[in-house]
């Protein structure tokens, strides 16, 4: 049940890019998400070879976005090259908080707008997606003022509609879009549309940390119900990778082999309760 799981760099943050790809290639695990910092510890060219050589579909690279910094545009023009580069054709989009001593939220969601409007084109030059992330609403002041997937949507329509581009969708995390009552409408709405470009998971924990950002589990250790974002993600017609992106200290502090076997431990039993009836409650533990 591993050939469309994906392990994103960070989850083993403590492996160097050599090794999570040794670590993927070795278990069995076929995908992988990477993060610019990773690759650029390692170099772009060689991490494009390391990656070729190694049969690893790579999912997505993460992160592209911030439209309210003044250098948005070079960095994104940067990351999309390096999409190319590295053999994958999804950019994942972190919107951006407000500007710097800022407080007009219209303002800033205007200028991811418009960001993402103008990155559209030379995106889709080089055959590259954009897959706007929603990140959950205590990040909207520092990393993301979009906090939805129904405005990631809206963002994506909008784009479209200005650019002309057809390559603007979203990346569906549950840990960021759980909490929304309407999240299983947009998800349907987002299949019909064909713009769910990636699938993340990883369970919200609680209590929360002091450190709201480290406060991801491996599925299972939570409050989602993972099988049901799984369901009706696969109701789309979506038959992409489930990427596990997580953060946090203790699965960090953890071997990388250790974590990996419990990402693919969780994903087997996730597959599993995901086929079930929605009424069967399964537990994602072990």
């Amino acid at each position: 049940m591993t050939e469309r799981l994906a392990l994103n760099q960070w989850t083993t943050k403590g492996w160097s890019l050599a090794e999570a790809v040794e670590g993927c290639v070795s278990a069995g695990v076929a995908g992988i998400g990477l993060w610019r910092d990773k690759v650029a510890e390692h170099g772009l060219d060689e991490a494009a070879r390391l990656l070729r050589e190694s049969g690893l579909t790579v999912t997505s690279l993460c992160r592209g976005g911030f439209f309210t910094a003044p250098d948005w545009k070079a960095e994104n023009e940067a990351a999309v090259d390096e999409c190319v580069a590295l053999g994958t054709d999804v950019l994942v989009l972190v919107a951006g908080g407000l500007p710097q001593g800022g407080k007009d939220l219209t303002a800033a969601r205007r200028a991811v707008a418009d960001g993402i409007t103008t990155l559209a084109p030379y995106a889709r030059e080089r055959n590259v997606k954009l897959a706007i992330e929603p990140l959950h609403p205590m990040f909207c002041a520092d990393r993301a003022v979009v906090s939805t997937l129904g405005q990631a949507l809206d963002l994506a329509e909008e784009a479209e509609r200005r650019s002309g581009c057809e390559n603007v969708g979203v990346c569906v995390d549950t840990y960021h879009i759980w909490w929304d009552p309407q999240v299983f409408g947009q998800i349907e709405r987002a299949g019909a549309q064909r713009r769910i470009h990636a699938f993340q998971v990883c369970d919200f924990l609680v209590p929360i940390p002091a450190d709201a950002l480290l406060g991801r589990g491996h599925v299972g250790d939570g409050v989602i119900d993972i099988p049901a974002f799984v369901r009706a993600v696969r109701a789309t017609g979506y038959d992409g990778f489930t990427e596990v992106e997580i953060f946090n200290q203790d699965v960090w502090d953890t071997p990388g082999e250790r974590t990996l076997r419990t990402v693919i431990d969780r994903h087997e039993q996730l597959m599993r309760a995901s086929a079930e009836a929605p009424a069967s409650a399964t537990t994602l533990r072990g």
